[in-house]
């Protein structure tokens, strides 16, 4: 690393200047998507003995046990195994049918109680090649039927013995109808559904639209899941220190030119570069960041900009990218309003994270 000094007197470089989420302007071709489709990085390693129960909630101890059980039950060959053609489709042949009854698991839980990592060891656990397994969020879901069409989508995925879906949250009446149509097509092909979310099958939706109008399709989604609930704390925060306080915009600027791979924004212009990314490319938009630099953070002035917010705090989470910010703490990012209403859920994951990950940049600030 280079040791020149900048004009600001910041005193030691990295070799580059940060660089800056927004100058960037991904473009995410759609076998991308398709690839993509594993455990994020965070995740990689985790299994169900590497997940630490809390002793006072034994629902989490028979979630690992349940679970376990059921990755096992998804050994051997499909029915028509060897006669799949490309995307897993068979030439001229209907799929196998699926048993009747729940062909998945649905994994409820508040935030922080490790629904993920129970998500990702159950991808791992299951015995098929990882190109017969996907796992992704509700959200990268739908953008995958979005860049491939929905019969395509569902030729993808038929040929998989496993479909994992983290932050399984219906948000609108379309994706209602979209999720329902297309889960139903592929548990009609043989392919095993999981799931997490804060919200029970048949409680979707709730808080959200009016519900009423798409209780079919929501009676039809709780339908494909066997209900596993996992009770406990925010296990991000057990037993750990509060997350450092936002640092002078100084300090944010100085740390951001000494540490390589470091990005620098200024946070209000992020969140309108954000209105121009797809969250589909969000991912993408952090591709080789080792540390997102932030100043002048102020809470979200709307709930588009709050939810596409919420969506690049999960990829830094997954891709383990500490934040480093000045300003207003993440715990005042959104409004009472926001906190009350409908999407909180997904507010207080983001909370969890932007913490999470701001106690992990703690050690990018100099003495």
């Amino acid at each position: 690393m280079s040791t020149s000094t900048t004009a600001s007197g910041f005193g030691p470089i990295a070799d580059a200047t940060p660089s800056s989420l927004c100058a960037r302007e991904p473009r995410v071709p759609a076998d991308r998507l398709v690839a993509e489709m594993v455990p994020p990085p965070r995740f990689d390693s985790v299994r169900f003995d590497t997940y630490i129960p809390d002793p006072n909630q034994p629902s989490q101890t028979e979630a690992v046990r349940v679970l376990a059980g059921f990755a096992a039950g998804l050994g051997g060959a499909p029915a028509d195994a060897g006669k799949r053609g490309f995307l897993g489709l068979g030439f001229g042949r209907k799929p196998a049918k699926a048993p009747a009854g729940p062909r998945g698991v649905y994994l409820d839980g508040g935030y922080g109680v490790g629904k993920t990592h129970l998500l990702a060891s159950l991808w791992h656990a299951t015995p098929a090649e990882p190109a017969l397994k996907a796992f992704g969020t509700f959200v990268e879901l739908t953008n995958l039927v979005g860049a491939l069409g929905f019969q395509q989508t569902v030729k993808t995925l038929s040929g998989h013995r496993l479909l994992c879906i983290d932050e399984f949250e219906l948000d609108d009446p379309g994706d209602t109808v979209l999720v329902s149509s297309l889960l139903a097509r592929l548990v009609e092909a043989g392919v095993a559904l999981a799931a997490t979310s804060n919200t029970l099958p048949g409680k979707l939706g709730e808080g959200r639209f009016a519900s009423v109008d798409f209780l079919r399709e929501i009676q039809g989604l709780s339908a494909h899941f066997k209900s596993l609930r996992i009770d406990g704390d925010d296990y991000r925060h057990r037993g750990l220190p509060e997350a450092p306080a936002p640092y002078s915009d100084e300090q944010v600027t100085k740390a951001a030119y000494a540490t390589p791979g470091a990005s620098l924004d200024d946070f209000p212009h992020l969140l309108d570069h954000l209105a121009r990314v797809h969250p589909s490319r969000y991912g993408a938009l952090t591709d080789g960041i080792e540390a997102v630099c932030l100043t002048d953070v102020q809470p979200v002035p709307d709930q588009s900009t709050a939810l596409r917010l919420v969506v690049l705090a999960d990829r830094l989470y997954d891709r383990e990218v500490p934040v480093l910010a000045s300003g207003m703490p993440f715990d005042r990012l959104f409004s009472e309003e926001m906190l009350n209403g409908g999407y909180r859920k997904k507010y207080f994951r983001a909370i969890s994270r932007l913490t999470a990950l701001a106690r992990d940049a703690k050690g990018l600030v100099q003495d």
